[in-house]
């Protein structure tokens, strides 16, 4: 018991002594202040690295602030060209939407340019759909079709020639 009446009465005395003793340390900091300096450059330094900062802050950041926001809102499109999504044209244009409204619409752009296309796929039977393709699954304008069918049936009357063990008929009908 004497050990545990002792702490107390330590216990006692600090909480006496701490209050004066921290306001005679804010009195002695206060009686022996130094000036305070709002730079570390004075005269023509400081009046130059004001204007730089006044250049960065209004012209360059606004500048790079929009481009990288810019950049940000392409991402689902480019996500979708590259994962060649068959709905990549819809994708660009909430995108575009997103930029109007304010970026509000750009997580779904991101989640749609993610996700597979599952009635896409039950309606033309893929999920991917090559850029020089329309939606309907055929050749885009433009895109040669006369040599592919010729490949096309070459193909089939080496296939048929493997499979019968007879020569076919060389691109006839297919």
């Amino acid at each position: 018991m004497p050990l545990m009446k002792t702490i107390v009465q330590i216990s006692s005395f600090n909480k006496r002594i701490v209050p004066w003793v921290t306001g005679a340390l804010l009195l002695l900091l206060m009686l022996f202040q130094s000036h305070a300096h709002a730079s570390m450059f004075s005269g023509e330094a400081l009046d130059t690295v004001a204007d730089v900062m006044a250049w960065v802050v209004l012209v360059i950041a606004p500048v790079v602030g929009i481009a990288v926001f810019l950049m940000v809102h392409i991402l689902p499109e480019k996500i979708a060209e590259k994962k060649k999504h068959p709905q990549t044209d819809a994708i660009k244009t909430l995108c575009l939407l997103s930029l109007a409204f304010g970026g509000m619409l750009w997580p779904l752009a991101w989640l749609w340019a993610y996700s597979k296309p599952v009635m896409y796929k039950l309606a033309y039977g893929t999920d991917k759909l090559e850029h020089d393709h329309d939606e309907a699954g055929g050749r885009a304008e433009g895109a040669p079709d006369a040599e592919e069918l010729k490949r096309l049936r070459k193909q089939v009357a080496e296939l048929e020639t493997r499979l019968t063990g007879k020569p076919g008929s060389g691109g006839g009908k297919a």
